[in-house]
């Protein structure tokens, strides 16, 4: 992630001890009061005669189009110089300009590369930025035990997103045993800080009562701060709230409210919530063809229940044209991610020959999986079809056995062979 990670004091502080430092004062103050062309004008001469912080910031300036045309490729240029100089904060930005592929082609391995010259130093930014390369194993081998390690560097020094991420591997039990308690006081620390994610997350640890005393109010609180930053997930769980009637008054309406607004956003979890509410009509006038459309969008970006839902619709005709065809087709896509009762609904389309060519071992098969699940009635159509065939079995080996009888009669000249 981006980090705008410089502060005055600190900035000053990584000014040589020199006459330099009256020139950087003056780039300063003209920078923090917003006069930027001027901040330019002072860091120029200096960038130009090799001083790394200058360099550092005129980087900074065309990265960010601040007092000149914002361009990527320059931003490189003066970062690359100011990093090759031993810069920790030019070597984190050149990382992220590397991961991120601005200004220079995208190199995932160049990206660690320079974070970790600039973690070994202690920037605290390019310590997290490390962790995340190891914890999704981009540009290096994944290594949860490194990650681990750098996003609990990056965390000690107050870097929410660190200890968001260290917090998680703490939630998940990854690189580190598994510790509730342990993960929600990191995710506190970054939700204080503004962190959406963080918000999100402690809200699902008081809705679900993990780590914590299960607290819907409290759930509903860090869901809200999170929404606010339009984080897409914490809206769908506000509706599921209002749906359910956790600690506020039931409320469909508002409910499909907030799904909504999550479904608009891409939330896959808020279209198959909006879909059942137009279904069930609740919080909303009932519209099976609303419903179905919702159910689509989900189904198209594979989300198995969505996809299941979609089947039985075309298989009932309902807010679709009936067509067995296609609810075979969206039952197999779900049944091939285990859902249980689409394996079974496909076994019976497989067992009766409706929307696919009829075929007792695909329906078996399918039956099968389902029955493995637990899904009773599966398992009575499998037993009903194997004993179907073990009864067409029998007459077949019978006759087979008489007609051997037969011919065998009759090679012996034998009398009486019918």
């Amino acid at each position: 992630m981006r980090f705008r990670h410089f502060i005055a004091a600190l900035a000053l502080a990584l000014v040589p001890a020199t006459g330099i430092a009256q020139d950087h004062d003056r780039a300063f103050e003209a920078y923090y009061a917003g006069d930027y062309q001027r901040a330019m004008r002072e860091w120029r001469p200096l960038a130009d005669r090799g001083d790394a912080v200058a360099q550092y910031y005129l980087g900074w300036m065309y990265d960010y189009g601040e007092g000149v045309p914002q361009d990527d490729v320059e931003a490189v240029r003066w970062y690359r110089l100011a990093a090759q100089q031993g810069d920790a904060y030019a070597q984190s930005s050149l990382g992220w300009m590397y991961e991120s592929g601005e200004g220079v082609a995208q190199d995932e391995a160049e990206a660690v590369r320079w974070y970790r010259m600039a973690a070994m130093q202690g920037n605290s930014h390019a310590q997290s930025n490390l962790a995340q390369m190891y914890l999704t194993g981009r540009g290096v081998q994944l290594n949860d035990a490194e990650a681990l390690r750098w996003y609990r560097l990056a965390a000690g020094q107050g870097v929410a997103d660190a200890q968001y991420g260290f917090g998680w591997m703490l939630d998940e039990g990854r690189g580190v045993a598994e510790n509730d308690t342990e993960a929600m006081q990191w995710y506190l620390l970054a939700a204080e800080q503004g962190l959406a994610e963080a918000q999100y997350a402690l809200g699902y640890m008081y809705d679900e009562g993990t780590g914590v005393q299960q607290d819907y109010a409290e759930a509903m609180r860090w869901y809200r701060l999170a929404a606010e930053q339009d984080l897409v997930f914490a809206k769908n769980s506000i509706g599921v709230l209002f749906d359910e009637g956790r600690g506020v008054e039931e409320d469909n309406a508002e409910a499909v409210r907030w799904y909504r607004m999550a479904a608009e956003e891409g939330s896959v979890s808020g279209q198959v919530n909006l879909a059942w509410m137009y279904y069930v009509g609740e919080g909303v006038a009932q519209d099976y063809t609303a419903a179905a459309q919702w159910f689509q969008t989900a189904a198209e970006q594979g989300d198995a229940d969505a996809q299941l839902e979609l089947g039985v619709m075309y298989d009932s005709g309902r807010g679709v044209a009936r067509n067995s065809a296609e609810a075979a087709r969206w039952y197999q896509m779900a049944a091939e991610q285990g859902v249980a009762e689409a394996q079974y609904l496909l076994g019976g389309l497989y067992d009766s020959g409706v929307g696919v060519v009829e075929d007792d071992a695909e329906a078996k098969r399918w039956y099968r999986l389902a029955s493995e699940q637990g899904h009773t009635q599966a398992k009575s159509q499998l037993d009903k079809l194997e004993g179907r065939g073990t009864a067409v079995d029998t007459v077949v080996d019978s006759l087979a056995e008489a007609l051997t009888r037969m011919l065998l009669c009759r090679e012996q000249n034998a009398e009486n062979c019918e």
